[in-house]
């Protein structure tokens, strides 16, 4: 069994895949301070001094017992600006990655010569039966 998780956990795609999953989320990290601390306090300014953080709407309020129960809106902006910047740059990437592949797909490979010979003694016995 061991064998078998080895050879599993060594294949290319699976290696693969966890490098990507640890990148991604430290690039998580990265958006999620860009939009917190660089795209948000401009936001906040523009619309009088707002922190979008601590918007919120109150249910419940604190009581000696108790604390307040609140709907976080802000904090959910704040996740979906993060989800958008995101998105946006995987699609940059993958864009990217498929206009490289398409200028590999319209190189043509030159035939060798000595495969050009090989064709064209072929192609001369053909001929001559």
């Amino acid at each position: 069994m061991l064998k078998e998780f080895k050879k599993f956990a060594m294949r290319g795609n699976v290696v693969d895949m966890a490098v990507g999953i640890i990148i991604g989320a430290a690039f998580g990290k990265i958006v999620s301070s860009f939009v917190a601390d660089i795209i948000m306090p401009p936001i906040g300014v523009v619309l009088g001094g707002m922190d979008f953080s601590n918007l919120m709407i109150t249910l419940k309020n604190t009581t000696s017992t108790t604390e307040a129960i609140t709907i976080n809106y802000g904090n959910f902006l704040n996740t979906v600006i993060d989800f958008v910047i995101i998105a946006f740059a995987i699609f940059i990437v993958i864009k990217q990655l498929n206009r490289l592949k398409k200028k590999e797909e319209k190189k043509v490979k030159k035939t060798p010569e000595e495969v050009l010979l090989l064709r064209e003694i072929r192609d001369s016995l053909k001929n001559k039966k």
